[in-house]
């Protein structure tokens, strides 16, 4: 199955096609078209993140020299994605709705019934391009035998709809054969009963029998001498001993979560003209705070003040590597979750710094997966969770991070003031887990921040 379309249309004609719009081939701003298209809708920071995310991954869908395998996992992570929503903003709709649909609906038209409808198929994404194609909600204008054919009634295979209510009750049922002892099942208790004792019997059943029995013990006590049971001594507890302070962690570059990350695409901050806005897999876990999911993996947002500095284009789809625990900040209304490593000159004493550039990211070791720990020889260790800004950790240990004269990064102790003392004075490469150096392209001496 392919999407790939050699007439691939560009941003500019789809607005043409649909629109009736005209538009510079360069230049124009999308959301100023989509305040055109839609001017009743408005869009948060995040979600014109989303928008640009969305046209990006549409030009991917479109591409020719794309692997079959990686395609195939797009169109799968794709039809996930609208499983669970009308639009590609949820219930919203973008002119991100209008490009998507241009790029994929001649694939689409192509399909075979099985690869539209089958076990295997993607039902999401033909009833998302029906729905595009026919609703007013999206004001395009396509004459009929321009359409999609798509027949509602001619559905190979129907996935049967998890039912939320039987769900709780099997994960509740799960949940209580496994706190059964040796996998025994548990007795249902009724409401009013007591719980079955031993030999099945309930408590209510020995009612009458037991009080027989109490009525005949407090008769025959009633002329026996009452004899005083001694008071039981309380015993005295022991006092509580104090919680042991926590150890004052050593000063060393592995407090700092250094990993390989992977820039899956960048856009244009929508609010900040220097700012860049990624979207990276870092090799965090499903359910990660500051994380969410895009084409089928686990990602996180993070701005950096590289626009101008290096082309959008060296942006997309490569490996850097990324500072992971700094406390997350709010960049110009977008969260940012991480920090991306990058190389500039050193200054000379009492020069200003106009951010000018060069600039040039810090490149992780050929075939090093996202997620794969770098760190710096010698100074091995575990890294902090997230790094308290009040100890300044990043700030304190930045000053030594450098690159040699082939363009290794390194750390050098002997330029940060609060490890003076140290005897590890050798410059330590940052190395990836598996193996190989992280270099930067051409800056000698640099700083890397």
């Amino acid at each position: 199955m392919s999407t790939q379309n050699p007439n691939s249309a560009s941003f500019s004609s789809i607005v043409q096609r649909f629109f009736s719009l005209s538009t510079a081939s360069s230049g124009f701003d999308i959301f100023e078209l989509s305040h055109s298209v839609y001017p009743d809708t408005h869009y948060t920071d995040n979600e014109k993140i989303e928008i640009n995310s969305w046209i990006t991954t549409s030009e991917q869908l479109a591409r020719q020299d794309e692997d079959q395998a990686k395609h195939a996992e797009r169109l799968g992570s794709l039809n996930l994605h609208l499983s669970t929503r009308t639009t590609l903003l949820g219930n919203k709709q973008s002119i991100a709705d209008a490009v998507l649909y241009a790029r994929l609906s001649p694939a689409v038209k192509t399909w075979s019934d099985e690869e539209r409808t089958g076990e295997r198929g993607y039902h999401h994404i033909v009833r998302y391009v029906d729905f595009v194609q026919n609703s007013p909600l999206f004001g395009l204008s396509i004459p009929q035998d321009a359409k999609v054919a798509i027949d509602p009634k001619n559905v190979l295979f129907i996935h049967k709809p998890l039912d939320p209510k039987e769900e709780k009750e099997r994960k509740k049922k799960e949940k209580a054969l496994a706190a059964a002892p040796n996998g025994e099942s548990q007795t249902s208790l009724v409401v009013g009963q007591s719980k079955p004792q031993e030999g099945g019997k309930n408590k209510n059943e020995h009612s009458d029998t037991t009080l027989s029995a109490i009525k005949e013990n407090l008769a025959g006590a009633a002329g026996e001498t009452h004899v005083a049971q001694p008071r039981k001594e309380k015993k005295e507890k022991a006092p509580k001993q104090p919680k042991a302070l926590a150890k004052e962690t050593a000063l060393s570059p592995c407090l700092i979560d250094l990993r390989v990350g992977h820039i899956l695409q960048a856009v244009p901050h929508p609010n900040a003209d220097s700012l860049y806005v990624s979207t990276i897999a870092c090799g965090d876990p499903a359910g990660t705070e500051n994380t969410s999911e895009f084409n089928g993996q686990i990602v996180r947002t993070v701005c950096s003040g590289l626009n101008g500095l290096i082309p959008l284009s060296e942006m997309q789809d490569r490996k850097i590597v990324a500072v992971c625990n700094l406390k997350p900040v709010t960049m110009r209304g977008v969260k940012s979750a991480a920090m991306v490593l990058a190389a500039s000159p050193r200054l000379a004493p009492g020069t200003v710094d106009n951010h000018a550039g060069p600039v040039e990211l810090v490149n992780p070791p050929v075939g090093a997966k996202a997620g794969e720990r770098v760190h710096f020889e010698g100074w091995e260790g575990e890294p902090e969770g997230v790094l308290n800004p009040k100890k300044k950790v990043w700030e304190t240990l930045q000053p030594g991070f450098t690159t040699t004269e082939d363009m290794g990064v390194v750390f050098d102790a002997g330029v940060v003031e609060q490890l003076k003392g140290e005897t590890r004075r050798w410059l330590g490469k940052l190395v990836a887990v598996s193996g190989g150096e992280c270099k930067v392209t051409t800056l000698k001496g640099a700083v890397v921040r």
